[in-house]
């Protein structure tokens, strides 16, 4: 999902929400349904929408709709679905993540439609809702108050005709999802959910199924490789899709020099390589300049390498942490080498960190294994 911060100059929220974006949901409404006074929800909306962070203007027109909409949820439910406009092109097989002006509407079934006897018409409603922008958010809300029911439905959704819902069944129950609240259900709960999503043909769900693997590895990590093993065993999946999966979920591990999942990956922990000649092209650096690295790796077998680099970044308090970076992956027959290059610009203005004066560390690191470290001093 998108996050709020954006380069200089952008703002995500006014770009998803503003009036023309408004007078867009008021008009869905007002042509299923004449009694909808879409002149008077547009200037209520439009009403302190500037000072709003993103989720707050999400909730914002959610309580605009609750003016307009029945009070009887289950009359406000099929408003709502009768003005949704077709679902989003079913030809697409990814990076189709809908329009975001839909939000306020999952906002507003979690509201209005999270008591016992509404909970049917609540998910039917989001069902169709995640078909024109992903309802990843507002099924969390449903999964810790009704658990069982809301666990239930989304089996059932898992082998849907349209890949949207599909994808939710994987990306709602994810254990980590950013910009959402957490779930209260067991971390493991879900996952015989992702059984019949592995082998999905879309790469919109596999990369879900992937994500939400890599946020079980932070606590289940054996957990996660028994299940990729079990499912490199089926044959269900396409084995290169599998492997890219594979590799995509297991990410967080390799970064932290797992050996098993090196291992599962078909990269030894303990590569017999030669690293020569690591050095930084400039030891003083200021914000915007780059790190320029430089090295030269041979093989004393034949090896399948992943080769990060290593930042650790001075904190706010002195202190280093460290962060991962990938560099390249390559295979090397035995006696033969490779020079390699790598320039890293130290963003002033990244949104992951801030960077402060200090010594900072890089370290070259394959296959988990650390391989020599330099140092620079970043400047005011």
């Amino acid at each position: 999902m998108p996050t709020e911060n954006g380069s200089a100059g952008f703002s995500l929220k006014d770009q998803l929400f503003n009036r023309e974006r408004i007078e867009y949901l008021a008009g869905l409404f007002a042509d299923a349904d004449s009694r909808f006074d879409r002149g008077g929800f547009v200037r209520e909306s439009m009403k302190g929408l500037s000072r709003l962070e993103l989720k707050e203007r999400i909730v914002h027109l959610a309580e605009r709709l609750e003016k307009q909409l029945s009070p009887d949820f289950s009359v406000a439910a099929k408003q709502i679905t009768d003005a949704l406009p077709p679902p989003l092109d079913p030809n697409k097989n990814d990076d189709d993540f809908g329009d975001f002006i839909f939000a306020p509407l999952g906002e507003f079934v979690v509201r209005n439609g999270l008591e016992k006897k509404h909970v049917h018409r609540s998910l039917r409603t989001l069902k169709a809702l995640t078909q024109r922008f992903s309802m990843e958010d507002a099924i969390r809300a449903f999964l810790n108050e009704h658990p069982e029911r809301t666990l239930k439905e989304l089996q059932k959704w898992s082998t849907h005709k349209n890949y949207h819902v599909r994808r939710l069944v994987s990306e709602g129950t994810r254990p980590k999802l950013p910009w959402s609240k957490r779930l209260t259900i067991p971390v493991t709960t879900p996952l015989p959910l992702l059984e019949p999503l592995h082998a999905d043909p879309t790469r919109y769900v596999t990369r879900s199924v992937s994500n939400h693997l890599n946020d079980v590895t932070k606590s289940h990590p054996e957990l996660v490789l028994e299940t990729l093993d079990r499912w490199k065993r089926s044959g269900k999946q396409d084995q290169q899709e599998l492997r890219w999966m594979s590799k995509h979920a297991l990410r967080t591990l390799v970064k932290q020099g797992s050996a098993d999942a090196l291992r599962f990956l078909g990269f030894r922990p303990d590569p017999q390589i030669e690293v020569t000649g690591y050095a930084l092209e400039e030891t003083n650096l200021r914000p915007g300049e780059a790190i320029e690295m430089s090295f030269d790796v041979a093989a004393l077998r034949d090896e399948s390498l992943m080769v990060d680099y290593v930042i650790d970044f001075v904190k706010a308090n002195g202190k280093r942490g460290p962060k991962v970076h990938k560099l390249k992956q390559l295979e090397l027959k035995r006696g033969e080498s490779k020079s390699i290059r790598k320039r890293h610009v130290l963003r002033a203005n990244a949104t992951t960190y801030t960077l402060y004066p200090g010594t900072h560390h890089v370290t070259l690191q394959i296959n988990g294994t650390p391989f020599g470290t330099q140092s620079f001093e970043l400047l005011p």
